[in-house]
């Protein structure tokens, strides 16, 4: 096991034993607004400024996940000990249990990139460089938010009457996609964090017919980047690509097991409410759609969209140590409206 792994293993480990579980079969907003409570007691009046905000600040609808030299909320360098426990306990009890592990993990590859870059960067790779942010009063009747933001990674959440309502945009990103070299900080090579985004997707895609591709495939050069980054509201256009009814019964498996992958980072209710949606709309409204290489190692985009939903991955950037296309970036959008705002008409 990688140093990564057990780092992981043993924080997952320490905060279990310290309070709540990944989801209990309640709503996770209960668990989330304990939590918030709880972390918001901690603060000491310096701290909650830069941590709590009014629910209708326009920092709320603020997301992005480029490196930068300060952001909203409260950085976990400057938490104690127990303000640290108790902010990851309440991220803890907004993900499942694999979404919240690839979180740490993100946060655990900022060390890798750090090693790499040998401090020469613009921005310090630090894994303790991540933001939390609660909007509004936490309180079983109260409308507020959470925002855990950082290099590489950007989680929202609104909790309404402790029910868990709003969970996007949710990014997340790996540079290395792969770690493909040694190195130090104990991160084994061949270490993958969103491993299923990217191996299913080409599974996938090299699947197809060559009458397929020509559906499938919307351009020779992938996209630079995910589109609307750091918009607050998702790009809403006409779907592209090649319908799941164009699929064989294994692609059609394929598709749906890349789709699990982005649903299932969330707590169980709302990976169900998201199924359930996704079967509501109807299985033959998804829409698989890919550019660039097929093949590893060359920069490569994709898209899947229904009515409510869209996912897009981009893999184009060299990682830190120079591996090309080796630096994903993936986010899932609601085409009903992140940050539970319905899109204007």
């Amino acid at each position: 096991m990688s140093r990564l792994s057990v780092l992981t293993f043993l924080f997952l480990s320490t905060v279990a034993s310290i309070g709540l579980t990944f989801w209990d079969g309640n709503d996770p907003g209960n668990g989330m607004t304990a939590a918030a409570e709880k972390l918001i007691k901690l603060l000491d009046a310096d701290q909650k400024k830069t941590a709590v905000l009014e629910y209708g600040n326009p920092e709320r609808l603020g997301w992005h996940f480029i490196p930068k030299d300060e952001r909203k909320g409260l950085q976990v360098k400057h938490m104690t000990q127990a303000q640290q426990e108790a902010a990851f306990l309440l991220l803890k009890n907004a993900l499942s249990e694999m979404g919240y592990r690839k979180t740490r993990q993100i946060m655990e590859l900022e060390k890798v990139l750090n090693e790499f870059e040998e401090g020469k960067g613009r921005w310090a790779r630090d894994f303790e460089r991540y933001y939390f942010t609660i909007f509004g009063n936490p309180g079983e009747d109260e409308r507020w938010g959470l925002s855990v933001e950082g290099h590489h990674l950007s989680l929202n959440f609104v909790v309404d009457d402790s029910q868990l309502i709003g969970t996007t945009p949710q990014f997340f990103a790996t540079n290395p996609a792969i770690v493909k070299n040694a190195n130090s900080v104990g991160v084994e090579v061949g270490t993958r964090v969103l491993d299923v985004e990217e191996t299913t997707a080409f599974a996938l895609v090299q699947s197809l017919t060559s009458e397929q591709k020509t559906q499938a495939i919307i351009a020779d050069k992938a996209l630079s980047e995910i589109r609307a980054a750091g918009e607050p509201q998702p790009p809403v256009t006409e779907p592209v690509g090649i319908r799941y009814e164009q699929l064989t019964s294994e692609q059609r498996a394929l598709l749906l097991k890349l789709i699990d992958e982005y649903i299932n980072a969330m707590p169980g209710p709302v990976a169900k409410q998201r199924n359930d949606q996704l079967h509501f709309d109807g299985l033959n409204q998804i829409h698989f759609a890919w550019a660039g290489a097929t093949e590893p190692g060359i920069g490569h985009y994709y898209r899947v969209q229904t009515p409510s939903f869209l996912i897009e991955f981009v893999n184009t950037q060299p990682d830190a140590a120079g591996n090309p296309a080796n630096h994903i970036h993936c986010v899932w959008r609601d085409l009903r409206g992140d940050f539970a705002l319905a899109i204007e008409e």
